[in-house]
């Protein structure tokens, strides 16, 4: 069993500009918005990356978003409910980007799955 890294960081934000400036000025973390596939600002932060994702329903104040990097996110979500963890959201596909999944831990924590798109050598 490999020790895998936490790979992407989300931190909900009420105002992702408002965010991304106060880490800036605070921690010295670049940032960057993209409008597709959805509104969202993207932070580099020492080696993790992140994001900032506006509030809703799936992102609260505090519920910060760790993404874990599997190979297979498929055979990772039967290992999370045969430990007695629970699939929050199935795997789905960022465009582009990659594929993840959420899920929780046996005490209700919410985490992710993350796995790349294979970029072809060139």
């Amino acid at each position: 069993m490999a020790n895998r890294s936490i790979i992407h960081l989300e931190i909900p934000a009420a105002n992702r500009k408002v965010s991304a400036e106060f880490y800036d000025r605070l921690f010295g973390w670049s940032f960057q918005d993209m409008a597709d596939p959805m509104p969202y600002t993207t932070f580099k932060a020492g080696n993790l990356g992140g994001g900032f994702p506006e509030l809703s329903d799936m992102y609260k104040p505090g519920d910060i978003l760790p993404y874990v990097e599997s190979e297979d996110i498929d055979t990772d979500l039967r290992q999370v409910e045969r430990l007695g963890g629970k699939l929050l959201a199935p795997k789905m596909e960022i465009p582009g980007v990659g594929w993840f999944a959420l899920f929780s831990d046996p005490t209700g924590n919410r985490m992710a799955l993350f796995t790349p798109n294979m970029q072809p050598a060139g």
